[in-house]
């Protein structure tokens, strides 16, 4: 009880010291869930509360890369889910350390899954390989160095084309990206002759994908500054591309960056985020992946602090072994978390590996509080009559919300304990969020001993 009163004057400083909420214009955000993945949202950060990126905790290897058509140097893995099936695209390569070349033509090799963490490598027939199409080659054809498929949700795609790809022509072909369809995901051709982006690299895991939020294709590919970097362009109709142009990072240092991992949050798809790799060529041309995020697809705010370290296990700390894969999975029995994949042992042995890590959902970064920590919302302006979050309160903590309105009264929540993704907020007396909802507010959260990702109103039904 004494810890509560405590907690219970913190609170009620908001009547002592009201602050307006009409200081500013307000951020409409309706019925959608924000994460705290960087400071669109934040007015301040007070007390011990800060910010802190996190990392996804490493499981099994699900992959090895044992066959004669795959081998050390297997990369550029795009990861989905297919109704009950997840499917994984990949590049089959094999360098000879000792005599410094490749020892067999790059293919597309594809494997499926039921759970995500077993898979299989189906004998396709497709693609003959030494004289045998016993193999799970998808394809072999322009393209093949960076071969990265999706599913096309565009609701006017055509069933010929629900599966489509991009992959970067070499080494006979012109230089660029070229576009693929499937019907089924294994049975590819091109979509267009010649290639449909020109200005660029593309010695990477180039990919698109459609964007429900603003509906058009999006294009993220490799190119270069002085350094390795990514470029973007969008498109109507995946062949006829706008003017492509570099990311922006504001106030944060351009570094060597390979793969990007891009892709619409599932939770939150009006934000994008990506695990690019950041490329150390003074450190034996190490790579670790790194977390970013954008709210208009062209300007992401980039944390440097890797996602997958080098000391996770294991094999991370030689030449390109650290790559994320393209794919953020939701697992069958496991509703309060996604599954990340990243390889390893890249060029070291015989084969090479990829693992599964696991995120909580909207658990890429937390504000977390640990005595007195507290964040303040910019003004925004909702639309619902129920709030929830997702957050994680340690025992003896508490995680309490405050909602300030322009005309003087504050609100104060019930306190949250407990670890759940989706703690619905209640308050002492009758709910104040029905009659707030279209008006600008702002919200404090007040942490002790707890972790918040993110927040959402929604509309009782």
């Amino acid at each position: 009880m004494r810890c509560l009163s405590v907690w219970w004057l913190l609170c009620l400083s908001a009547f002592l010291f009201p602050e307006s909420v009409i200081a500013e214009e307000p951020i409409e955000i309706g019925s959608r869930r924000e994460l705290f993945v960087d400071n669109f949202l934040i007015q301040s950060l007070d007390g011990d509360a800060k910010q802190v990126l996190q990392q996804p905790t490493p499981h099994e290897v699900v992959l090895v890369t044992d066959k004669p058509w795959e081998g050390n140097t297997c990369a550029y893995y795009s990861i989905f889910q297919d109704c009950d099936l997840y499917r994984m695209y990949y590049r089959g390569s094999h360098w000879d350390t000792e005599k410094k070349r490749a020892t067999h033509p790059e293919v597309v090799c594809y494997a499926e899954s039921r759970d995500g963490i077993h898979w299989t490598k189906p004998e396709l027939g497709l693609v003959e390989f030494d004289g045998s199409k016993a193999n799970n080659i998808v394809f072999n054809g322009i393209g093949s160095h960076c071969f990265t498929p999706f599913i096309d949700t565009n609701p006017d795609c055509p069933p010929a084309a629900r599966y489509k790809a991009i992959g970067r022509g070499r080494p006979t072909a012109k230089k660029g990206l070229y576009v693929f369809q499937s019907a089924d995901g294994l049975h590819w051709s091109l979509m267009h002759d010649e290639p449909v982006i020109t200005q660029g690299a593309f010695d990477s895991q180039n990919l698109a994908f459609w964007d429900p939020i603003i509906k058009k294709y999006r294009c993220y590919y490799r190119d270069f500054r002085k350094v390795r970097d990514i470029k973007w362009c969008v498109s109507d109709d995946f062949i006829h591309w706008s003017e492509p142009a570099f990311l922006t990072y504001p106030d944060q240092p351009l570094e060597h960056l390979y793969t990007n991992a891009i892709r619409n949050d599932p939770r939150a798809p009006h934000i994008l985020i990506g695990f690019p790799t950041r490329y150390l060529p003074n450190e034996g041309q190490r790579v670790e992946p790194t977390f970013m995020s954008s709210r208009d697809g062209h300007t992401f705010h980039r944390w440097l602090k890797p996602v997958i370290p080098e000391s996770a296990p294991k094999d991370r700390s030689g030449n390109r072994s650290n790559y994320m894969t393209w794919g953020l999975l939701e697992l069958p029995s496991k509703p309060n978390e996604y599954s990340v994949y990243a390889t390893e042992a890249y060029y070291t042995g015989p084969d090479s590996r990829v693992r599964r890590f696991t995120y909580r959902k909207d658990g890429y970064v937390a504000v977390t509080g640990e005595q007195k920590g507290s964040l303040l919302t910019k003004p925004i302006v909702y639309q619902g009559d129920k709030l929830s979050v997702n957050a994680k309160v340690a025992d003896g903590g508490r995680l309490m919300v405050e909602l300030l309105t322009s005309d003087g009264p504050v609100w104060v929540s019930d306190p949250v304990t407990g670890d759940s993704i989706d703690h619905q907020i209640t308050w002492p007396a009758k709910s104040p969020l029905a009659k707030q909802a279209g008006k600008p507010v702002q919200i404090r959260f007040h942490l002790k001993n707890a972790e918040l990702y993110s927040f959402q109103f929604q509309k009782d039904e």
